[in-house]
């Protein structure tokens, strides 16, 4: 008999709607139901979240648990969402996932949008690239992954040998608030955010900061598509790049895996990239002024298809072992690549959320 697949509910919590679905081995079996998301009022947004996985569950059965991303700062191993910025509902510790799970009777488990994020990569991305290398004749595989969200913030997720690294704390993967690399006042977000294009861009235009200029519209302005300055919007997308590069390097000193990225931000791929492979590559210099790397693996860019056959074929050296006619092979190449998700985020996310649950069957 083939195992049980778990139906599972999802919700994308944006701040203007929340899109409500089901997913069934890692595919979405229902149409989505939309629903205005009352961040402004506590009672309203509860019984929002209630109807919306009422219409759901009314199209499948049985439902088998409920997991989506939802923002922080919260308790996510119990379900407790504190103060939100931009859900002014959640004003103090609210039971959200309590509360869900005494109304539905089946576990709820509630994360953040980077780690749901890095848990559909983990799942999806690492499989497919780990098969090409296979097919490729390369004995490289990768097992560990971070996954980093470009949009509105900048959100992270860490995955190790399979299993979502959480933290003792709700708290892991905080990349949005290590320290900024031009300003030792800010934090990275600062730079890597949809706030970081529209801040650049007004200061080289000599224009007013204007929230309402998107990044969309200021790549379009980089491209020559649409009238602006052309100089700050390049500039623009040249700054985000470094600010990402440089977090991308501090968080492959700890974590050693492969990186995806995605989000809205990451459509503008091809103005940011130069600049943030610029900055994992340029070198350190110790107080002799001598180089050094910075990182200590080879990053590649797995967007170039021209790099690939290098990337899974390494640098395989025969080693002898010294007393014997015996030698060893092993790959003197330390090295890693940075991807783009070719899924969309959000679902992305909702498949993170239903692998969740078949990591905690797992346990």
């Amino acid at each position: 008999m083939p195992p049980h697949l778990p139906t599972v509910l999802t919700l994308d919590a944006g701040g203007t709607n929340f899109v409500f679905s089901a997913i069934r081995d890692f595919k979405q079996i229902v149409e989505p139901v939309t629903l205005p998301a009352e961040p402004n009022d506590l009672e309203k947004c509860i019984a929002t979240i209630i109807h919306g996985f009422d219409q759901i569950s009314e199209k499948v059965s049985p439902v088998d648990a409920i997991s989506f991303a939802f923002p922080g700062p919260a308790n996510y191993e119990l379900g407790i969402i504190e103060n939100l910025p931009n859900f002014k509902a959640f004003n103090g510790s609210v039971p959200l996932g309590p509360i869900l799970q005494n109304r539905f009777e089946v576990p709820v488990y509630i994360n953040n949008d980077g780690d749901l994020f890095a848990s559909g990569v983990a799942r999806i991305v690492l499989p497919e690239l780990n098969s090409r290398l296979r097919t490729a004749g390369s004995k490289k595989q990768f097992y560990n992954l971070i996954g980093l969200t470009l949009g509105t913030g900048f959100g992270c997720g860490i995955v190790i040998n399979g299993q979502l690294l959480t933290g003792d704390n709700s708290n892991a993967a905080g990349i949005h608030n290590t320290l900024n690399y031009s300003n030792s006042k800010w934090n990275a977000e600062e730079s890597v955010s949809t706030r970081a294009i529209q801040r650049v861009y007004a200061e080289r235009a000599g224009l007013s900061f204007d929230a309402r200029l998107m990044p969309k519209e200021i790549y379009q302005i980089a491209k020559g598509h649409k009238e602006g300055n052309v100089g700050a919007a390049l500039q623009a997308f040249f700054e985000y790049g470094k600010g990402l590069g440089n977090s991308i390097s501090n968080i492959l000193t700890l974590v050693d895996g492969l990186v995806v990225l995605g989000g809205g931000l990451s459509a503008s791929w091809d103005l940011f990239s130069p600049s943030m492979f610029n900055e994992i590559h340029r070198k350190y210099e110790n107080f002799k002024g001598e180089n050094m790397d910075r990182l200590s693996v080879k990053v590649f860019n797995l967007e170039d298809p021209t790099v690939f056959n290098q990337f899974a074929q390494g640098e395989i050296k025969q080693v002898a072992i010294s007393g014997t006619d015996k030698t060893i092979e092993y790959d003197a190449m330390p090295r890693t690549g940075i991807a783009l998700s070719k899924i969309d985020a959000s679902l992305m996310t909702s498949l993170g959320a239903y692998a969740f649950v078949l990591q905690k069957s797992d346990k």
